[in-house]
């Protein structure tokens, strides 16, 4: 009996084609696939919150010398470089890796996007690459070489064409999945290999590169659970022994949150009064409270259910789903329903599965595991949910997805195994099939990650009832309506972006930001009574708001200005100008302005008194000394009037002509 299995299984080696065997060929194919895959966004430049961990970020930009910064505090203080507004989001963020890569990009190439795209792309190259190998070293107990490479290069084609994974490669700041997610599975790789070969050194890699992964991104933690249960599932380990294989890991983690807890503090903080910062809170008699527990819990069962959905079918994809994009959810929906009935179906079955060693139940374990931590469920994530989330969460997908279909492979073909390459046609095609639609979806999508202009404004339409996009859209179309010099399309995209602003209020009536671009598309308008009442109201919700204070101050001197050079009405443009006045008193061009509108008014008095201000805060001006020459001729002070003209002259020879 030992000698017919040895044989049976020298068969099934040499019986395959080169092809399958050929593990050097499939990490070259995938490496290459993935690159080409994402060639796409190497021209782009940043979007979304690259601004926080690297362009903006007073760390990062510093290169090699901020790294100490980067180490000592919190991820966002380099951006917002005040401790209370780093900590945002519950819990803060201690996420060093990937700025200080970043930082090191900065020291060696200056602020050139083309760099760190490229490295976005090359480290998720590689990510997949681990990903096959991962496969190959967990399925290293199972005899059949075709069921092992099938899994292996199945599991990693899907992986790397996903769709859901282009926010985490296309945007810079993405990376932190990356990492996170190499550094946790190339520990586990090493582990698994260190216990298989008996080496003590492999054991210690995977520690360090679990390390890695925890300073990338607390995700990585979720591997305390993933890593006994590889052992338990595919070395057929005791519970015991599981746990044991566990203890590095853990200890590597206590490590990291000493770390993180002596910089952080150890609590999570206060919970966010702010919907931007905190989704479960709904406004009650014109205050905000937080969800009711079955409001809560709903909406975040509904969330997993997306997520499923997105996995399954991933279109429309967006970067955002912000309130009310995800609305305020109840036990009575059918798609909450379904959803819990789903995981619930789900967990029980691989809890059944799993004294049998099932890799499907691993597929699924995994998935529920390190979803787990970016559920909302654990601790607040700041948002109902993201496609970057679903970046680690998603090789469990994948597993499970290759292994169903070699199942259906196993009941399609014979014992044979040229027969059984022969009738694995079908799941092969079902894999070709997905890995042509998940990469055509991925690279078209790329395109939208050019820029925030073109993020903003596709997925706008995207997320409709999401206030924080709405708001982006607004303020992207303002920016580039600032560029554009036909006036026609200049206030064509202003109104447009006063629809957007309007409706980020709407479904986020307290949204200060959503006022101040309302403010800002009113005043390109020219409708200033509108823009003035925007900004007093985002003042009401932040008295201290320094660019509402700014705009308002701008807004009545331009308001001024229209009303005097435009409209001639000398008596509403001082109204204007004596309101900018009290808010920006060093403002020269309000005080020039207000010089003029009384010399109209027939008030060279008050026409000199404004211009001599001005003149103190800008002595060179030969437009305030011009006008102040006109106004001491009308109060019959012909010397004055005459100093005043030649000094302007000597200054500007042409005015006056």
């Amino acid at each position: 009996m030992p000698k017919q299995r040895q044989k049976q299984t020298t068969t099934t080696t040499t019986s395959l084609p080169s092809f399958w065997t050929n593990t050097r060929l499939h990490a070259i194919l995938i490496f290459v696939l993935s690159f080409l895959l994402y060639s796409n966004t190497l021209t782009h430049g940043y979007t979304q919150d690259d601004a926080i961990v690297l362009y903006d970020n007073m760390f990062t930009t510093e290169g090699v010398s901020g790294i100490t910064g980067l180490l000592t505090n919190d991820t966002f203080f380099g951006f917002f470089k005040e401790a209370g507004k780093a900590n945002l989001v519950e819990g803060g963020r201690y996420r060093p890796l990937t700025l200080i890569q970043f930082a090191i990009g900065y020291e060696l190439f200056g602020d050139q996007p083309i760099i760190f795209h490229l490295m976005n792309v090359l480290w998720y190259a590689i990510t997949c690459v681990v990903v096959y190998f991962l496969m190959r070293r967990l399925l290293l107990r199972y005899q059949n070489p075709l069921y092992v490479s099938f899994i292996a290069l199945g599991t990693s084609l899907l992986f790397l064409a996903h769709p859901i994974h282009v926010e985490a490669v296309a945007n810079i700041k993405g990376r932190d999945e990356i990492m996170t997610l190499l550094g946790s599975i190339a520990a586990l790789y090493f582990a698994l290999r260190g216990f298989d070969e008996k080496k003590g050194w492999m054991k210690g890699l995977a520690a360090v590169l679990f390390f890695l992964g925890l300073l990338a991104k607390e995700n990585a933690i979720t591997f305390l659970a993933v890593v006994p249960l590889s052992f338990y599932v595919f070395r057929k380990a005791t519970i015991g022994e599981s746990l044991k294989r566990m203890l590095p890991f853990l200890g590597i983690a206590v490590i990291y949150l000493v770390i993180r807890f002596s910089i952080l503090g150890s609590g999570l903080g206060e919970s966010s009064n702010e919907l931007m910062n905190n989704p479960f809170l709904k406004i009650e008699n014109n205050t905000w409270v937080d969800f009711t527990f079955a409001e809560w819990s709903a909406t975040i069962i509904y969330t997993l259910g997306k997520y499923v959905q997105l996995l399954l079918f991933p279109h429309p994809l967006t970067h955002d789903y912000y309130p009310r994009q995800v609305d305020i959810m109840n036990w009575t929906d059918i798609s909450v329903i379904l959803s819990f009935l789903l995981y619930v179906g789900m967990t029980v079955y691989a809890l059944i599965r799993l004294p049998k060693r099932d890799p499907v139940s691993f597929a699924i374990l995994y998935y529920i595991i390190t979803l787990s931590i970016v559920s909302n469920i654990v601790f607040p994530i700041g948002t109902n949910m993201g496609e970057r989330f679903l970046f680690v969460p998603s090789l469990g997908f994948c597993l499970l997805a290759t292994l169903l279909l070699w199942r259906l492979a196993k009941k399609l073909a014979a014992k044979n195994v040229i027969q059984q390459v022969a009738q694995l046609k079908v799941p092969l095609l079902i894999v070709g099939l997905l890995f042509v639609g998940y990469a055509a979806k991925s690279f078209t999508r790329n395109f939208v990650w050019k820029d925030n202009f073109t993020l903003f404004t596709t997925d706008v339409h995207h997320s409709p009832n999401s206030a924080k996009v709405r708001n982006a859209a607004a303020g992207a179309l303002l920016e580039k309506a600032a560029t554009i010099a036909n006036e026609q399309e200049r206030n064509r995209m202003a109104r447009e972006a006063l629809e957007y602003a309007n409706k980020a209020i709407e479904i986020h009536p307290s949204y200060k930001n959503a006022y101040l671009l309302k403010g800002n598309a009113h005043n390109y308008l020219r409708e200033y009574d509108a823009s003035i009442l925007a900004y007093e109201y985002a003042l009401q919700l932040d008295p201290d708001y320094a660019d509402a204070i700014k705009n308002l101050g701008i807004t009545y001197r331009e308001a001024g200005r229209y009303h005097g050079e435009q409209l001639r009405d000398a008596a509403q443009s001082i109204s204007y100008l004596e309101r900018g006045l009290a808010m920006t008193p060093q403002d020269v061009e309000v005080l020039r302005l207000l010089g003029i509108a009384y010399g109209v008014s027939g008030r060279p008095d008050k026409t000199v008194e404004f211009l001599e201000r001005a003149l103190t805060l800008s002595p060179q001006n030969a437009s305030i000394l011009y006008n102040l020459s006109a106004a001491y001729g009308q109060l019959g002070q012909p010397e004055k009037a005459q100093t005043y003209f030649d000094r302007a002259k000597a200054i500007d020879p042409t005015i006056g002509q």
